[in-house]
């Protein structure tokens, strides 16, 4: 007698190539893998984002937590032709965030920063360095977490936040009727 085989859904989109570790896993456990992703990402067009009433161009220095603030803060300003300083400083959260700025910057030219370990305290850590100084814009999702903010406001720093995309919902109904899972993986909170 043969034994059912499981199936999983994924709450991410599907792998671009065959290279990706979750084919080894279903070959090797003998399980069938369904892709669907539970959220996306939506910029918020610019004209929403004028109603926040934030000049982009009057702050010194820019944090970013994902590589979506990294492509929404550039998707504004190209949206409303605005040319940022050269001057202006960056804050990443991590290094591969700080790297992903090449392809709107030129990197050498500007000043960027991040944190030693990808942690929001490493990045504050780096921050606290530039504190006094700075003007700082944070290019955040409609439901990014707090805790920058509340940094900024305890040590008394100049800032904006800026609600550049939202997430959204996927519909799932179709996907959850057609098929009976035994397992759904899911990735984040608002997942």
């Amino acid at each position: 007698m043969q034994e059912k085989q499981l199936s999983i859904l994924i709450s991410q989109p599907k792998p671009e190539t065959e290279k990706s570790p979750y084919y080894d896993l279903a070959k090797k456990f003998n399980v069938r893998l369904d892709f669907h992703p539970f959220i996306r990402v939506e910029g918020v067009p610019g004209k929403d984002f004028r109603k926040q009433k934030v000049d982009i161009l009057n702050y010194t220095a820019v944090i970013f937590t994902s590589r979506n603030s990294v492509d929404h803060f550039f998707r504004v300003c190209e949206e409303l032709k605005l040319k940022v300083s050269q001057d202006c400083k960056y804050f990443c959260i991590t290094e591969a965030v700080a790297l992903y700025l090449q392809k709107f910057i030129l990197y050498r030219k500007r000043k960027v920063f991040f944190g030693a370990d990808g942690s929001t305290k490493s990045l504050l850590d780096v921050m606290n360095k530039h504190k006094e100084n700075e003007k700082f814009l944070f290019p955040s999702s409609d439901s990014q977490k707090k805790d920058i903010e509340e940094w900024m406001k305890a040590n008394k720093c100049e800032y904006a936040t800026a609600s550049l995309y939202k997430t959204v919902s996927n519909d799932v109904k179709d996907v959850l009727s057609a098929t009976s899972y035994d397992l759904i993986v899911f990735f984040s909170p608002s997942g």
